[in-house]
């Protein structure tokens, strides 16, 4: 596949596999020409995750860790420089009004290329690491999957309007563990006017939502985010990505044959992907740009990677059974 915006690996992020060194040499077997990497931000000591806190890591841990994946992202970004396009960045988590201040500091110490705006806390609570955490924020926001989706897209919203990210992650993630993920949000007035104003606010100063397959393999019928989502954001002008979200080698680019088809019967003529190059539509991104890449040529670019990759996978086999 061309591209993704959105990755992690086992070496910096607690819930993924792999080194990430193995997780950009995937990207190139599946014939990815852009892959970003985007390794989750340090967080406060109170935001640790179990697994985490299991393992004795604090908050310090944490930011040299980041400060490790840094240094190595910039490092295999020269090294496979021949091979793929590497975009070092960042994802970032509000999680409360304080965030603003730390992540404007961690995008001032760090040159990145671009950051991923995400939400995965709600009353500081992670809404999409299990039932158990889930539960207990949407009962902090009144008991219903309704008030909590509203609490998540006010959340959302504080994050767009002060850091105005590149790109959006996981517009709808507050779906994953609702009573029911697949359902439609428009029957709830309230909540799809919070989407409606967060999306007036991403088209208005240019940000671009990612269309992301994690969705697909985490059991959903539909990516994040739905097609009721994506049909609004269209309406706006709003412009989309594709992101595989991956969490390891086994991720790389899993679900895009699903998520192509979802593009085409979302109606979604194009997408678009960030390059380096000297034109920029964001100052604090002066050697980033984007490209626009039509459905039709996405499908034959998809076709044409797929056939590689099994032109290499039998070329590897014949040598194999050869040695």
């Amino acid at each position: 596949m061309p591209f993704s915006h959105h990755s992690h690996s086992g070496q910096f992020c607690g819930h993924a596999k792999n080194t990430l060194e193995e997780v950009v040499q995937a990207a190139i077997g599946r014939k990815m020409r852009v892959f970003a990497l985007t390794e989750h931000m340090p967080r406060a000591d109170e935001d640790l995750y179990p697994e985490e806190i299991e393992g004795s890591l604090t908050a310090a841990h944490l930011e040299k860790l980041f400060d490790d994946y840094y240094f190595e992202a910039l490092r295999l970004q020269k090294k496979y420089a021949s091979q793929i396009k590497i975009l070092v960045g960042v994802e970032i988590d509000w999680i409360r009004p304080s965030s603003h201040e730390y992540i404007s500091n961690l995008l001032k110490k760090y040159q990145f290329e671009l950051f991923i705006g995400s939400v995965h806390h709600v009353h500081e609570k992670p809404i999409d690491y299990d039932y158990n955490f889930y539960a207990v924020a949407r009962e902090m926001s009144g008991g219903s999957d309704e008030k909590l989706y509203e609490a998540y897209f006010d959340l959302q919203y504080q994050m767009l309007e002060l850091l105005k990210p590149p790109i959006v992650g996981h517009f709808d993630v507050i779906r994953l563990k609702a009573d029911e993920p697949d359902g439609s949000l428009m029957h709830w007035p309230g909540v799809w006017h919070k989407i409606s104003r967060n999306l007036d606010l991403v088209a208005g100063y240019g940000g671009i939502l990612e269309l992301n397959s994690a969705a697909l393999r985490k059991g959903m019928a539909q990516p994040y985010p739905q097609q009721e989502i994506c049909n609004l954001f269209l309406e706006k002008g709003g412009q989309f990505t594709l992101s595989d979200d991956s969490h390891g080698v086994d991720q790389v680019a899993t679900n895009y044959d699903k998520l192509l088809q979802f593009v085409e019967r979302t109606g979604i003529k194009e997408v678009v992907y960030l390059r380096q190059g000297s034109a920029t539509t964001d100052a604090r991104f002066p050697n980033i740009s984007t490209d626009i890449v039509t459905l039709q040529d996405l499908k034959e670019i998809w076709a044409r990677a797929r056939a590689l990759e099994t032109s290499d996978g039998q070329a590897t086999r014949e040598k194999a059974i050869i040695k």
